[in-house]
């Protein structure tokens, strides 16, 4: 598979960038930047959203995203592989419910040959085949 251009962004690292964590803001700055200078910031209605509740208006939240930001469908290899990834997580013993779209945002990433920027890469790097991960502690700048 042939690496497409861009980064696929988590909504935590966004998050963290809205919010100023006090803990995470600078490093999910700091990847957000350099993301951008490699080249576009890739998001889904996914990622979308999870950081909507953060804006009183559509065109507000826009406007508040990084300007190489490009807004991609999940690709529907994407939704089959995060459909199975949360199966199997599942039957592995994992007990939170609500963490299909942690696996939709990874498995865009993957099938788009893409690295995921996230700050928590737990669930993708062990149920999504081929993730590139870019998160704390990867070493992968």
């Amino acid at each position: 598979m042939t690496r497409a251009a861009g980064t696929v962004v988590d909504s935590s690292v966004l998050l963290d960038v809205f919010t100023e964590d006090p803990v995470w803001l600078a490093w999910s700055a700091e990847q957000l930047t350099e993301a951008a200078q490699r080249g576009a910031v890739i998001l889904n209605a996914v990622v979308l959203a999870e950081i909507a509740a953060r804006f009183s208006r559509l065109e507000a939240l826009i406007d508040a995203l990084p300007s190489m930001a490009v807004v991609e469908e999940i690709p529907p290899a994407a939704a089959f592989l995060a459909g199975h990834a949360h199966a199997a997580y599942r039957r592995a013993g994992g007990t939170r419910a609500a963490i299909l779209p942690d696996f939709l945002i990874g498995a865009h990433a993957a099938v788009t040959a893409r690295p995921l920027l996230t700050r928590d890469p737990r669930r993708v790097a062990t149920h999504i085949p081929g993730a590139t991960l870019l998160a704390p502690g990867s070493g992968d700048r």
